[in-house]
This record gives structure tokens, sequence and C-alpha cells, in this order.
């Protein structure tokens, strides 16, 4: 088989973060596609969780510097890189002192959401597309995992659809029923439209629940994957109804060669 692009952008990743399923996944699919001979490249935020020292990241001067705008605000992009022991794997951190320097991830130490998460879905979204520009590497796969990567397929099929970049690659969305349980700012809907954007798919997050997030996501890829291997009904449902191909759940230990076919059959059947 052809040697792939992938990029995985995902909300955590192991060592970086604690284990579940999202960070598991989000290292193990990327070492067993490196191993079978793709390209790999991985991007998440960095937290304020993260130590820095320990895991030895360091700030890409190169791709740094440029300004996003979010809703109406210039905020500075910082690209910071590590490279996972042992894996041959770098993974490059979205940056932004506004945003991650928190040490929580999603909520306060009370449990209430950061009424900037909407924010900051924004600013991480659009962080890794210009990066992923400067970085000069057309992906054929994005594989986007977890609530903080939730606007990233509609970001490439929208306000990116233009850029060569990413013209030829396919989204590949993750399902899993792990994130927060509330409700982020309704006026995320608002801030996403300031950038130009309007689709009629807006509307399955007038409330930005974690699985209308999900849903979302889902409605501007070429493909699904049920990662979680227990998924809400609304998730379900939407899985079963869609029809964009959807992968079947398999565990950590033999899900490499379905994941390596299902990527090779989104390219191939769609060029």
């Amino acid at each position: 088989m052809k040697k792939r692009r992938i990029l995985y952008v995902s909300s955590e990743v192991v060592p970086y973060l604690p284990e579940n399923q999202i960070s598991t996944m989000a290292l193990e699919a990327p070492k067993k596609m490196n191993g079978l001979n793709n390209e790999v490249r991985i991007f998440m935020p960095r937290y304020g969780a993260i130590n820095e020292r320990r895991h030895q990241l360091h700030e890409v001067i190169r791709l740094s510097g440029m300004n996003l705008v979010v809703n109406d605000m210039d905020q500075p992009l910082i690209i910071k890189v590590a490279s996972i022991p042992k894996e041959r794997l770098q993974v490059y951190f979205i940056d932004n002192e506004e945003y991650f320097k928190r040490k929580a991830i999603v909520a306060d130490e009370k449990g209430k959401l950061f009424e900037d998460n909407d924010e900051r879905l924004i600013f991480f979204a659009k962080g890794v597309l210009e990066t992923v520009k400067k970085l000069n590497w057309s992906p054929d796969v994005i594989h986007v995992s977890g609530w903080m990567a939730s606007l990233l397929p509609m970001y490439v099929k929208t306000l990116f659809s233009d850029d060569p970049t990413f013209s030829e690659c396919k989204i590949v969305s993750s399902a899993f029923n792990f994130g927060f349980t509330a409700e982020l700012n309704p006026k995320l809907i608002d801030k996403i439209k300031f950038d130009g954007v309007e689709d009629d798919r807006l509307k399955m997050i007038e409330s930005p629940t974690l699985d209308n997030l999900t849903k979302f996501a889902m409605s501007f890829s070429d493909g699904i994957v049920r990662a979680g291997d227990i998924l809400s009904e609304d998730l379900n449902e939407f899985m079963d109804k869609t029809d964009i191909p959807v992968l079947e759940f398999y565990d950590v230990d033999e899900f490499a060669e379905h994941y390596n076919n299902f990527y090779d059959r989104l390219v191939i059947e769609e060029n």
C-alpha cells in the first residue's frame, strides 16, 4: 500500500496527560500507523498541566509568531514540539497564554466549564491548520479525536476549503463518550460565523454539548470511527443513519490493520 501522510489531532495524548480512551488511542494509532510505513504527525493543545521540562517541549520559532483572530480579537499563536520517547514521533503543541496557561483542561476546581472553551476550540482548530500550512505538509488523512478537535473538520471544509494544503485530504472523526457533561458557551456559533462561515449544519451546535460537537465533527467528515466501546444512544443513532462510512469498534490490540485499510479505502475510493 502507498505511504500515506496522516495528521492526528487530539484533545489529549499519552504520555503528556493521564491515560483514558482518547489519550491512549491518540498515541497508539500514530504508533501503529508509523510502524506501517505511514508518515505521521500529531497535534494537541499545550495545557498548563503539561510539564514542559520533563517532556522536553521547546518552542519552534519558525512556526510561531502569527496572530489568529478569534471573535475579533488577535491572539498570538505559539508552537512547541516534543518527541515521544522511543517512538520516532513528534508532537506539536498549540499554545497561547490566554487559552492554555491554566492547569485545568476544561473546567475550574469547582467543576464549572471555562467560559472561553468555545474560543479555545476555535483557536486550536485554526492554529493546527495554519501550522500545517507553514510546515508545507499536505496530509492525505486528518484524524480528529476529542472535544478540542471537534471544529477542525468544519474549518477544513469551509474556511480552508480552497487551500491546496488540504484540497485532497480526507477527514476521519473518532466518536468517544469522554470529555465533559455540561454545555459550552452558546455564543460559539456567532464566533464561528465571525470567520465568515455560513452552513446549515451550524444548527447542530446551537446547544454545544459533547455529543452535539461530536456529531458536528462527524457531519463534516469523510469517515467515522466508533472509537469508544460504550457510546451514547444519540451518537449511535447518528452513525446508524448516516451515509458516511463508519468503521466499527476495535480494541487497542486489534485496530491497526483496520484503521490502515479504512484510510486507504477513503483516499483511494474518493479520488
